[in-house]
């Protein structure tokens, strides 16, 4: 155990080769789930939990970590199962997502194990749009789930989706009501629809790929239609971790076709504590957020608009 803990702050030289590491644990069945390491800060026997009025059932309380308050999540109720017993036996994995720090209450946490996200697929379509699951692996012949841990933290603190008038306000406003089309790609089902409620609030028409391998076809095929990316997307929105191709991938892909490369990418991930700068800059993408900001991802197309509209924004052209 102590190994596992050890290693989980020391994995980051994989980034950008579109490989990962998992966290391989239970929630009190043989079923093996998987979390990427790169967003695992710390994982601990789990600590004397306090109770605290009006938390959702989910939560089984609030533990005091490192100075700071962390509400705890049953990842077993989250996903529609019993909740956990003997929770002075089970483990807790502090993570941070979308700014936001939580720890999951898991039964056992196992090892980690190197891995690709080639080798990473989309679930069964069979799951359904109630599933929890993101992706799916087998390891040494197990199969290994992922769990789709946004749609766990949008059930139980739900984010506010609303663009303020301010931001509204600044789109630019043509004669024709088409002002461009934005390319998503997100594994996450609840990721993929809060950035298309936004971009559409906005006024623009989106289009939707589950990972990067999908998103690069899609643009591979456009170029062989004689169609420059970038002229019919001012801008593609990507995650970095997902099946089959991660965003660091396919953006440096992209980037490196010259028949691609004017295509502005933003990289929008929920790694917000780890955020690797450096890499995004070695991949060659254009901007990055962490998720989910309704306001400031409506700015960030807000000034790519800008950008592709108004004059001043071209040089004055």
């Amino acid at each position: 155990m102590a190994g596992v803990l050890d290693a989980v702050n020391s994995r980051t030289q994989m980034v950008g080769q579109n490989r990962l590491e998992l966290l391989l644990f239970k929630l009190g069945s043989s079923q093996m789930y998987g979390i990427n390491v790169f967003k695992v800060k710390e994982v601990l026997q789990c600590p004397k939990l306090t109770m605290m009025p009006k938390l959702n059932p989910v939560v089984r309380g609030v533990a005091h970590i490192r100075g700071g308050t962390i509400p705890i999540l049953d990842l077993s109720m989250a996903t529609g199962s019993a909740p956990l017993p003997n929770i002075e036996n089970s483990f807790v994995i502090i993570s941070e997502y979308n700014r936001t720090v939580q720890g999951f209450l898991v039964s056992s946490v196992e090892r980690i194990v190197n891995t690709n996200w080639e080798s990473i697929h989309p679930p069964p379509s069979g799951t359904g749009k109630e599933s929890y699951l993101t992706a799916v692996t087998e390891i040494e012949g197990q199969l290994v789930e992922i769990i789709d841990v946004e749609k766990v933290i949008a059930e139980v603190v739900p984010s506010g989706e609303t663009i303020s008038e301010e931001i509204l306000g600044e789109i630019p406003q043509e004669e024709e009501d088409d002002l461009g089309h934005i390319l998503i790609v997100d594994d996450s089902s609840v990721a993929r629809k809060q950035v298309q409620k936004c971009m559409e609030s906005v006024g623009l028409e989106t289009t939707l790929f589950k990972n990067g391998a999908e998103a690069l076809n899609h643009l591979k095929s456009l170029v062989e239609q004689g169609v420059n990316p970038a002229d019919k997307y001012i801008m593609m929105i990507s995650d970095i971790e997902m099946p089959e191709m991660d965003g660091y991938t396919l953006t440096s892909a992209v980037k490196g076709d010259p028949q691609m490369s004017e295509l502005h990418i933003m990289l929008h991930t929920s790694l917000s504590g780890v955020f690797n700068h450096a890499m995004v800059e070695k991949v060659g993408a254009d901007d990055f957020m962490a998720k989910f900001s309704p306001d400031n991802l409506a700015s960030k197309a807000v000034n790519v608009l800008k950008g592709v509209y108004d004059p001043v924004y071209k040089g004055g052209e």
